[in-house]
């Protein structure tokens, strides 16, 4: 055990991107327990507010970012106490600041409605994807080549630029998750970029707006997807971070 740790974490210099995703994970968990806990009004905590505005948790989480990003700078190519400090202070930072991304992508408290789902969705996808640098992936699928074709650069700028045109037809119809995931994992790109173009995007209504027959399958296969993994999608939001409040019922106007 203590050779693996060695081998795979300490020695490629792994450590500090370790402890900044415990941090960023453990942070995340604890800020919604707590945020749950404020919400049902249940033990001694309660939301923070200074002269009458209420101060949200993104705002000592940009703080944290930049003190352990600038941290995580300075001890570039060390791997003491300065780097770990920096890495778990950028996690925590981050944990606090994506657990309140739909606030940011709104300008508004959306943390409790149907669009605050994003920040649950945000979180979850970086962890994913450190987690997948963690295991020994690199971006743009460079880990897939040879120690001759590292050496040389037209064949690493080649890879590069396949695979990111692959994740940029993936985003154009509408695969944002997909894209994402294929700079990690070229075969995921691939497979984005070649199946249909979800309903509304860029790539259906530049390239399917002459095409009935391949537009009027966009829209079965989106909809038999959404019908499928809509429901455990936001069974698995709403246990990670909790049931967004109910829509208010209009009242009917009177005639």
């Amino acid at each position: 055990m203590g050779q693996l740790w060695e081998r795979n974490i300490v020695e490629p210099g792994k450590l500090p991107l370790l402890l900044a995703l415990a941090a960023f994970v453990l942070t995340f968990v604890i800020t919604r327990v707590i945020t749950r806990l404020i919400r049902a009004g249940k033990g001694p905590f309660g939301n923070i507010s200074a002269g009458g505005v209420h101060v949200h948790h993104v705002v000592p989480g940009v703080v944290l970012t930049v003190a352990g990003g600038f941290g995580v700078v300075a001890a570039a190519g060390r791997h003491g106490f300065g780097a770990a400090l920096g890495a778990i202070v950028f996690g925590v930072g981050a944990g606090l600041v994506l657990d309140e991304f739909a606030l940011i992508l709104h300008l508004d408290d959306v943390y409790w409605t149907e669009a605050g789902r994003k920040s649950v969705e945000m979180v979850v996808l970086t962890a994913a994807l450190v987690g997948l640098l963690l295991a020994g992936f690199v971006p743009f699928g460079v880990n897939d080549l040879s120690e001759e074709e590292l050496q040389n650069r037209a064949g690493v700028a080649a890879s590069v630029g396949v695979n990111f045109l692959f994740s940029l037809i993936a985003l154009s119809k509408g695969k944002a998750r997909t894209a994402v995931f294929g700079l990690i994992v070229p075969v995921v790109a691939v497979i984005g970029s070649l199946r249909l173009a979800r309903p509304g995007s860029l790539w259906a209504r530049r390239f399917y707006r002459r095409r009935p027959r391949a537009r009027a399958r966009a829209i079965l296969r989106a909809y038999r997807h959404d019908r499928r993994w809509s429901g455990p999608r936001r069974a698995v939001q709403d246990w990670i971070g909790g049931k967004p409040d109910p829509k208010p019922t209009r009242p009917l106007e009177p005639r």
